[in-house]
């Protein structure tokens, strides 16, 4: 199925220059002048190898249908990941690499979307959003302003996210695994 470049996510297989190729990471690109592109990492399911690719946000790519399967993350072992199928209880690894950047947002009990290629498991896609817990921020300073800058906040997950000022140590948020980056306070 042919898609446009910028719809491209994280735990898609596509098809680029006749091999299959794991998405790992997404980055779109806005240049100050020319058309916007976007920047993947990819990793090439057969061999292992990874390679990075920029389309023109207007290109089309062939996403390759692979087989999806509800799945939850159990548990990490080092570099190896664990997670059961919800329907055969059957259990599977992928490292950490299969995964990619996302991976420091799994929590145990999570669930997420397996991607299968013939039987093999070779990717998950995890929630677009999940709660996490400030652990270390700056204290807000008396009289700044809410229009000025974000500040660092380590979550409890050991990500650094950036958050507006009023955020402080305690509080839960809901940030995207995307990307990284603070969408909203939790409303639990």
């Amino acid at each position: 199925m042919k898609v446009q470049a910028n719809q491209i996510r994280p735990g898609w297989v596509i098809e680029s220059e006749g091999k299959q190729w794991a998405v790992l990471k997404i980055k779109l690109l806005q240049p100050g002048k020319g058309s916007a592109f976007i920047q993947v990492e990819m990793r090439d399911i057969a061999s292992g190898n990874k390679s990075n690719e920029r389309w023109r946000t207007a290109d089309t790519v062939e996403k390759l249908m692979s087989e999806e399967k509800d799945a939850q993350y159990l548990f990490a072992d080092g570099d190896l990941l664990t997670f059961m199928d919800v329907e055969t209880y059957e259990q599977f690894t992928l490292g950490k690499d299969d995964v990619g950047d996302p991976a420091v947002f799994l929590q145990d009990g999570m669930q997420v979307i397996a991607n299968f290629i013939e039987g093999k498991p070779i990717g998950v896609e995890l929630p677009k959003k999940v709660v996490l817990t400030v652990m270390e921020t700056e204290p807000v300073v008396k009289g700044q302003t809410a229009a000025s800058s974000d500040k660092p906040a380590i979550m409890d997950n050991g990500v650094r996210v950036m958050v507006p000022p009023f955020i402080n140590v305690g509080d839960r948020l809901v940030v995207a695994t995307e990307d990284s980056s603070y969408v909203e306070r939790s409303k639990d």
